[in-house]
């Protein structure tokens, strides 16, 4: 299903051509592909996942081809857990929250026309009551380095919560397993991501 990424040569390319270069890679998978996709994530997360009766899971919804979380979020609802959302934070717009998101929660479109829960304080939750954030990623490399949009949101966020020695939430990426390259340049505020699942494999650092 997912097109290979051993002819990617991404020595040379700089973070804004591998992040263009992926981000059309991941658009060019058909409807039919997308779906396939996000069934095999569903079945693989289950097989590897370890959760805890009524776990926190922040997760986000599908945006510019990203692997689809629809019917993982179905499940995670249909086995008790309780799932939440990120929302770009009212006050430091730099930052992320985590609202809980229900099937009747209701939504908006925020500025990059994603769509989150509309805030609601008494249903946001700190980052570190999470048992698993599971994020989004354009890019992921051999050594766990992760490639985002480029706004800086969840490395923001991630780096004030684990600057206080928080060790919730488990962090794990979620990608195409197209979305793989070699090596990925780094700069010095990157967090590494411990796992990455894709619809056919969980990579986890240092590989096992």
């Amino acid at each position: 299903m997912s097109k290979s990424n051993n002819n990617i040569n991404n020595s040379q390319l700089t973070r804004g051509e591998l992040r263009k270069t992926i981000r059309k890679r991941r658009n060019s998978l058909s409807s039919i592909e997308q779906s396939v996709a996000a069934t095999q994530l569903n079945i693989n997360f289950f097989q590897h996942a370890n959760l805890p009766n009524n776990a926190r899971i922040g997760v986000y919804l599908q945006n510019d081809g990203e692997l689809d979380t629809s019917l993982l979020i179905q499940s995670l609802w249909s086995k008790k857990h309780q799932v939440y959302l990120p929302i770009i934070h009212p006050f430091n717009h730099t930052n992320l929250l985590f609202q809980k998101y229900e099937k009747n929660s209701p939504m908006k479109t925020n500025r990059y026309a994603i769509l989150e829960p509309k805030l609601d304080c008494s249903a946001v939750a700190p980052l570190a009551s999470l048992d698993l954030l599971l994020m989004p990623l354009v890019a992921f490399d051999e050594h766990g380095n992760r490639l985002g949009m480029g706004g800086g949101y969840y490395d923001r966020t991630l780096a004030l919560h684990y600057a206080e020695q928080r060790d919730k939430p488990t962090l794990m990426g979620l990608a195409h397993d197209c979305q793989r390259v070699l090596s990925l340049p780094t700069e010095a505020w990157d967090i590494p991501l411990p796992t990455i699942l894709t619809p056919t494999r969980l990579y986890t650092w240092p590989e096992q």
